[in-house]
């Protein structure tokens, strides 16, 4: 049941390649932007670590100027392996946060954001796949690797839970300006 449960003190963020040339080419692209900003919002105000790829920027473009102006300092970790875990300083980064609950959001569902989510639970991390935070130029091929990715141990969830699991309660001051965000 442990992988169930997002705690501040063991989760940390990866956003997975939302860059230019692919967030074009998405027809769901302003929901998931709007979904992964509530989530980099969460981990500054929760104190988060948060990491962020960029698959082959070269071609694809750098990350898109909506999350890039969200995020706080941070260097794109770049990779040419689909699984950012075939980056060694991916891996070197999400080793040195210790944390062990990876919520992932990013594009493409069906391609770097499952075999990310797949290396990271053979690794032994637990992961929360935002289903409104990533997506597919397919709406087939995003059901697909939704249900993969839960079948292989995933947790499929969503933004707002992501945030009131974080959060644990009411009447704090993280509460209330998350909650704004939200409404």
């Amino acid at each position: 049941m442990d992988k169930f449960f997002l705690k501040k003190d063991n989760a940390l963020l990866v956003i997975v390649d939302i860059q230019q040339r692919l967030a074009a080419a998405m027809s769901v692209k302003d929901k998931v932007v709007t979904n992964t900003v509530h989530c980099i919002e969460a981990a500054k105000v929760l104190n988060l670590p948060l990491l962020v790829t960029e698959q082959y920027p070269k071609g694809l473009g750098r990350t898109i100027p909506e999350i890039l102006q969200a995020l706080p300092e941070h260097v794109p970790i770049e990779k040419i392996a689909f699984s950012c875990c075939g980056e060694q300083s991916f891996l070197d980064a999400i080793a040195a946060v210790g944390r062990t609950h990876v919520i992932l959001t990013g594009m493409e569902t069906h391609v770097c954001v499952l075999q990310t989510c797949i290396d990271l639970l053979r690794a032994g991390y637990h992961v929360h796949a935002v289903a409104d935070a990533i997506c597919s130029r397919s709406k087939e091929n995003y059901r697909v690797a939704l249900q993969f990715m839960r079948d292989a141990g995933a947790v499929i969830t969503c933004t707002e839970t992501i945030l009131f699991q974080l959060l644990e309660k009411a009447g704090s001051e993280e509460f209330r300006t998350l909650s704004k965000r939200i409404k």
